[in-house]
């Protein structure tokens, strides 16, 4: 009773900060950008850009260049052997593990003391301070919260470092109050088995008195399939009669929304939606009947936003802050952070759709992209994987396309490819096994989810009948020119339509 009630004043002390950014958003944001330059003043990164001469936003702009992955990683690698100073000025021991590098198997994306407390924490505090606005008999804290993260590791080139997962680095460093709450423990929490896992938390947890669910959607599906065999129950209410809460992040919740729903047949189970990566956490579903998301706006970040009308990389013009957004229009998102990261452009595309305050929708990605399973599979990682694939089968692929197979009725996701061949394969298994091969030697992520089929099952592979895609595209007058077949979709609007329109085949015996 004593702590709900210390846990209810500090969610309304920070509601009233909250309200703050809401009322004065473009202040707040001005504030971000000056506190994170004075910082850094004295950093090699600070110096280099003359930190010390910056006094507006049109100095900062003018004087950093938009950056990539690429263009920091040789910063970040020597934070990595154990440098400092370099792009912030307090000591980095943690790395974030991310996919969608072109480069890399994965980024590893610098992690400071103020991007935990003041960000990722902040953020975690603020989900339930919104939560409990909205729901204020909400009961939340008399159970448990099952958190489903990830793994962490010792970084082999410096061992007061650490690599993981930005979900079992928050684990790790959780403060008081929230892991009084968490479960399952640490030891099974942070595995790096993940089908070991997976059985360990559903063992550890099918008689604790659940309220709360926390993870990306694929991964707590698969976690919730294997409660329910090992309970034998029909449905998730049956396990956990108190759930109330899954909070969800990481990936689309679009195709996940039936089978949730499935198996906890419950109409008072409330879902809510966040915005985090490991660059940041930008946004937090704050209303019961919308899906938008309130930009956060005192965690350390600062925004920016490049038409995507304008965009061309590091080479864009036109960026502009918060105060020039319009509604309605798609921007790339750019952020200057409090982990180090400078007018550093994160790969997501939004759209604003109110301006008082601040709330948006996530609308893709500023490339050709998978990530319904948490894989973020990218143009560049299936180029190269079906260059090798194509390599080691003798065989010449004339154009392609892929997208996801959704999980439903306890079956795993998977993706499905169609392709069209100048010259096939004489052993189109042997060519899926090498293009699955590839991908996870090349993605993480997709790695991740492969492990054992618990995620993602093997993809499926379609051969189409030569002329289909110029088909397709014929009938949606877009043949010739620019125009080209989507490489890689989230969702199942352009596959389906080619299918429509073609002759399918499997093999070519």
């Amino acid at each position: 009773m004593f702590f709900n009630s210390i846990f209810a004043w500090q969610m309304k002390k920070r509601l009233k900060q909250i309200d703050l950014f809401r009322y004065f958003p473009i202040e707040v944001q001005e504030n971000v950008l000056k506190n994170n330059i004075k910082k850094s003043i004295n950093t090699i990164w600070g110096i280099k850009y003359k930190y010390s001469t910056i006094q507006t936003y049109q100095d900062f702009s003018r004087t950093v260049p938009l950056q990539e992955y690429e263009h920091v990683k040789s910063w970040i690698d020597n934070l990595i052997d154990n440098e400092q100073n370099l792009l912030w000025p307090s000591k980095i021991k943690w790395f974030a593990k991310s996919s969608g590098t072109t480069s890399d198997r994965s980024k590893l994306i610098p992690v400071t003391k103020e991007a935990l407390i003041e960000c990722h924490q902040k953020g975690g505090k603020d989900l339930l301070a919104l939560y409990y606005l909205n729901y204020p008999l909400a009961k939340l804290y008399k159970g448990k919260h099952l958190v489903i993260g990830g793994s962490t590791e010792i970084n082999p080139l410096s061992i007061s470092s650490f690599i993981g997962d930005l979900s079992a680095i928050i684990v790790d460093t959780l403060p008081w109050w929230a892991e009084i709450k968490r479960t399952p423990s640490k030891s099974i929490a942070l595995m790096s088995n993940w089908e070991e896992k997976i059985e360990q938390i559903a063992l550890k947890t099918i008689n604790e008195d659940i309220r709360v669910l926390i993870g990306v959607p694929s991964w707590t599906m698969v976690l919730l399939n294997k409660v329910l065999e090992i309970s034998g129950k029909k449905n998730l209410k049956e396990v956990w009669p108190n759930l109330e809460l899954f909070m969800h992040g990481g990936v689309s919740f679009e195709p996940y929304i039936e089978e949730f729903k499935k198996i906890i047949p419950d109409s008072s189970m409330n879902y809510l939606e966040s915005y985090n990566a490991s660059e940041g956490f930008f946004g937090i579903q704050d209303q019961l009947d919308s899906k938008e998301l309130l930009l956060m706006l005192d965690y350390g970040i600062f925004y920016e936003f490049i038409p995507m009308s304008e965009f061309d990389g590091c080479n864009s013009t036109g960026v502009i802050e918060l105060s020039e957004i319009e509604l309605d229009l798609n921007y790339a998102l750019v952020i200057s952070t409090n982990a180090g990261l400078w007018r550093y452009i994160i790969g997501d595309t939004v759209k604003f759709t109110s301006k008082s305050p601040y709330r948006f929708v996530i609308t893709g990605r500023t490339k050709s992209f998978i990530n319904v399973f948490g894989e973020e599979l990218i143009v560049d990682n299936v180029e190269k994987a079906i260059a090798e694939a194509s390599i080691q089968t003798n065989s010449q692929i004339r154009d392609y396309t892929a997208c996801p197979i959704f999980m439903k009725d306890n079956k795993r996701g998977k993706h499905e490819w169609l392709i069209e061949f100048v010259c096939p394969p004489k052993d189109l298994e042997k060519f899926g096994i090498s293009l699955d091969e590839n991908l996870r030697r090349l993605n993480s992520d997709y790695d991740a989810k492969r492990i054992k089929n618990m995620v993602l099952d093997f993809p499926e592979i379609k051969i189409l009948e030569n002329g289909t895609f110029d088909k397709w595209l014929k009938s949606k007058g877009k043949l010739g020119g620019q125009n080209k077949v989507p490489r890689l979709s989230n969702s199942r609007e352009y596959v389906d339509e080619i299918l429509a329109v073609s002759f399918v085949s499997t093999d070519f015996n």
